[in-house]
């Protein structure tokens, strides 16, 4: 795979990078690969198998199951 290194980047581009990595739960890294995949018009192609297995382990972390009536009372509060 190929590298690249990035120089000069303005301060206020480097946080916007840094806050949409975290908005994500991606790494700045792979928040840029994102972004430039998305501008150039790739898609980023999610593994069905590995979207179930971490929802699995996402909802294992709860004490009681998740509901879809929980989950879309959080999204109206704004903590999802």
């Amino acid at each position: 795979m190929a590298s690249i290194t990035l120089k000069n980047i303005p301060a206020d581009l480097h946080r916007e990078l840094k806050k949409r990595a975290e908005e994500h739960h991606r790494s700045l890294n792979r928040e840029i690969l994102a972004t430039l995949k998305a501008a150039t018009g790739g898609t980023i192609r999610l593994d069905p198998t590995k979207l179930e297995e971490s929802i699995r382990q996402a909802r294992s972390l709860f004490r009681h199951p998740v509901t879809a009536r929980e989950i879309d009372r959080w999204k109206r509060q704004g903590r999802l």
